[in-house]
């Protein structure tokens, strides 16, 4: 195991006087039905031939053989850890142990399934010094792209995130796998890759904003955000109904990479705002962090920015596509009441503790985020009485 030397990408794109733009990416994304099988061609591009495999105990039982098989017919060896369950420090350390500890010696670490167990992958192929190739079996986030790991307790609560400095070797999404998932990962994706264009554009436009690598955001990353939002825009409803079926279509195609590849570029090298901050803030609790989707949450984030940026047009388009396709679009469908000043003073208090807020082009306060949301709730109250929340309850009740 290599010596975990803490990695700030902000100490290398960001500092004093001018700052430059930077983007990061994977170094190959592939995405189509049957990834899985084919995946031993795409790995056979990384140096060695001998992996590392962080299966949970439900995507070995669902892919184990498959993912095996694939890596043989390309003369691939693999030595096979169970993921816990929790990406905690301690998890992340006994993977590292077990995989620096196998023989012959891997060579790169291949982790298979949800945002936790890839997370916990990605953080221990750093402390093995070794690249990661990510094979994510939701497209419920922008994450799988990310070069960084969310870290949590070994009881599930939040307690930081870890930066790294190599972006995954490759992320490989298979669509059939991501069809047969439940629909309400897909949309809540959509809910986190809509936000990627609005952060993106309010990064661009203030010369004062910095990306999460630190430095000043790219016309690339805006502009990759700006094509994810058209994209959901015109095929996010589709794609909802394709999952519903379990079938594989263009427009479903056409989400999971929005979800996954144009907002994971989007979002790390495009800059975040308000819309996360909220996210941040919703957080902290707990009957919003237990029982609603990171990006069902962003979903309120983002029409909070929204409505705080004074851009009534862009909220009521994107409200009204939230409720098409399922999202919430109001308090009381992430269980909070606009009447509970208590706890919504909590929740934008916590917002204005991550750093990104301080994006936006103008003064943010609590108070103003706390106004913000509350009219947007009263935008999404609206828009559900005219177009119903039938979309919203299907996806709770599937």
């Amino acid at each position: 195991m290599t010596e975990q030397v803490p990695y700030q990408p902000r100490d290398v794109f960001g500092g004093d006087g001018s700052v430059p733009r930077a983007l990061i990416a994977p170094a190959r994304y592939v995405q189509g039905p049957g990834v899985l099988e084919r995946l031993g061609r795409y790995l056979s591009l990384l140096p060695g031939s001998r992996a590392g495999l962080l299966l949970s105990p439900g995507g070995a039982a669902r892919f184990g053989d498959r993912i095996g098989a694939a890596l043989r017919a390309e003369g691939i060896s693999a030595s096979e850890v169970e993921f816990g369950g929790e990406c905690s420090i301690e998890e992340i350390e006994r993977i590292a142990a077990a995989l620096g500890g196998a023989a012959p010696t891997v060579d790169y670490l291949v982790a298979v399934g949800g945002g936790k167990c890839i997370d916990a992958g990605r953080a221990a192929a750093r402390r093995l010094g070794l690249p990661v190739a990510v094979c994510p079996s939701l497209a419920s986030t922008d994450a799988p792209c990310a070069a960084l790991s969310v870290i949590y307790s070994s009881r599930g609560v939040k307690q930081g995130v870890e930066f790294f400095p190599d972006s995954p070797a490759l992320v490989a999404v298979d669509s059939e796998v991501v069809a047969q998932a439940p629909p309400r990962y897909l949309v809540a994706g959509m809910g986190d890759a809509m936000a990627t264009w609005y952060e993106a554009r309010t990064c661009v436009r203030n010369p004062d904003a910095r990306s999460l690598l630190g430095g000043r955001p790219t016309i690339a990353a805006a502009a990759l955000g700006e094509l994810c939002a058209h994209t959901l825009f015109a095929n996010g409803v589709a794609a909802a109904e394709a999952v519903r079926r379990g079938e594989v279509t263009e427009p479903l195609e056409r989400v999971i990479e929005a979800n996954t590849l144009l907002s994971g570029i989007g979002f790390e090298s495009g800059g975040i705002a308000a819309a996360h901050s909220v996210v941040h803030g919703l957080t902290a609790i707990d009957a919003v962090r237990e029982n609603h989707m990171h990006g069902e949450m962003v979903a309120i984030g983002l029409l909070t920015q929204l409505v705080l940026e004074g851009t009534p047009r862009e909220a009521r388009r994107v409200a009204a596509f939230c409720a098409a396709v399922g999202l919430p679009v109001h308090l009381g469908q992430i269980s909070l009441s606009p009447d509970d000043g208590a706890t919504l003073a909590t929740v934008m208090e916590a917002a204005m503790t991550l750093p990104f807020v301080a994006n936006e082009p103008f003064e943010v306060s609590a108070a103003s985020l706390a106004r913000a949301a509350a009219d947007a709730h009263a935008l999404g109250v609206e828009i559900t009485r005219q177009r119903g929340d039938e979309a919203y309850r299907s996806l709770r009740e599937a």
